[in-house]
């Protein structure tokens, strides 16, 4: 229950002050030195900031005449402004001794401070079960890295690598009581909670294998999948050895009961919904499928081409991100599936890039294609385009 006479301060990804109930920060760009005073002052409120330091954190390396009246003014009109915002009136900022503290009338509530908390008493705690309950209670405290928007200042930089550290440690320790328990609905929880506010950290392994030891092989299967076009779209990497090698384990779990041809093939035959232009698919099956052709190759003699559609502004530049991109990769996506043949293989490689692996054509075709998907895509008055580039996929073997 939240005390209405504690200021509560969220550190964990966005930064936010509430008191009483209603919020009290609305960050913006003329708020800049406001926002960074509070922030300092309010995670160092029991050891307090030298003045000297917080005019290095607030005027960096400005050339201002007098500095200390610099800060005096910022800090004088910070009081103004916490006032008008509702606190108490009091002497919120108080400096002695050269240092700058917030006031003990009013107690501070700080989600990171609290995350430290339960980190250090569950690094110090005996029992499993009171390790366990501090561990995951650490875990679902932290949501998001320490003051996200604010990674290059130097101090919160520092700290939110501190805090990602604990992080790792405290869902390592979580996870690993959890499986001793082969709690895996709770092991699955964590590995979900813990990707969306630590993304591309690898924790899809944890998901994972909850996944595959509750035996949900199909949901274990798709997950991959995602992890893996999310990770090439949005980094340009592959997912890491860990999630490869929950993979490997999947594949060795997999085990169907006996059945009869006839039932396993019908469970092989793609859902009749899905059955309209290209087959679209995830770059792991992509890539899968790219190396059955090549091998297919080998006596079939066809001839197949490797397509790379690109979305381009007006001056036939790669489109990079925005509102805009999303849009136009989905009505791409469209053109491009209504205009390949219903054998051809498709794959959003990144946002406003898809690759098609065109099967036994010619390269003329692959004109044709072209003009096919610029006659779907393009619109009177559209300076927007697609860049394509085209290699013959020659067999390797």
């Amino acid at each position: 229950m939240e005390q209405p006479d504690t200021l509560y301060v969220q550190m964990f990804g966005n930064f936010q002050m509430s008191y009483a109930g209603k919020l009290l920060t609305r960050e913006r760009r003329k708020d800049t030195h406001f926002t960074s005073l509070m922030q300092i002052l309010l995670h160092y409120v029991e050891e307090g900031v030298g003045r000297d330091y917080l005019e290095e954190v607030l005027l960096g390396d400005r050339d201002i005449e007098n500095r200390h009246q610099a800060l005096q003014t910022i800090i004088y009109k910070a009081k103004r402004k916490l006032k008008g915002m509702g606190l108490p009136d009091v002497n919120y900022i108080i400096f002695e001794e050269g240092m700058y503290r917030w006031t003990p009338q009013i107690p501070v509530e700080e989600d990171a401070a609290v995350f430290e908390r339960l980190y250090r008493q569950a690094d110090e705690a005996e029992d499993e079960e009171e390790k366990y309950t501090l561990c995951r209670s650490a875990c679902y405290t932290y949501k998001g890295e320490f003051l996200s928007t604010y990674a290059g200042v130097m101090w919160a930089g520092a700290e939110a690598r501190r805090y990602s550290e604990m992080f790792c440690s405290c869902v390592q320790q979580t996870a690993s009581i959890l499986r001793r328990r082969q709690d895996w609905f709770s092991l699955e929880k964590l590995g979900r909670y813990v990707t969306g506010n630590a993304p591309f950290s690898d924790w899809e392994s944890i998901t994972m294998e909850a996944l595959i030891k509750s035996r949900r092989y199909e949901e274990a299967r798709q997950l991959y999948a995602d992890t893996a076009d999310s990770y090439l779209r949005e980094r340009g990497i592959y997912p890491s050895g860990k999630i490869i090698k929950m993979m490997d384990e999947l594949g060795k779990q997999m085990k169907h009961s006996y059945e009869v041809l006839d039932q396993i093939q019908n469970n092989l035959v793609e859902d009749a919904k899905e059955i309209k232009g290209g087959y679209q698919c995830s770059y792991p099956v992509f890539r899968s499928v790219y190396h059955i052709v090549n091998r297919m190759m080998e006596r079939g003699g066809q001839s197949v081409y490797l397509m790379l559609c690109t979305l381009v502004d007006g001056k036939g530049n790669p489109m990079k991100e925005g509102k805009k991109l999303n849009e136009l990769s989905v009505r791409l996506n469209e053109a491009i599936r209504g205009a390949v043949r219903h054998g051809d293989i498709i794959n959003q490689y990144g946002n406003g890039q898809f690759l098609v692996l065109l099967i036994n054509t010619t390269r003329e075709n692959c004109v044709v294609i072209e003009r096919r998907i610029n006659q779907r895509f393009i619109v009177e008055g559209q300076r927007t385009g697609v860049q394509y580039h085209i290699n013959s996929v020659i067999c390797e073997a």
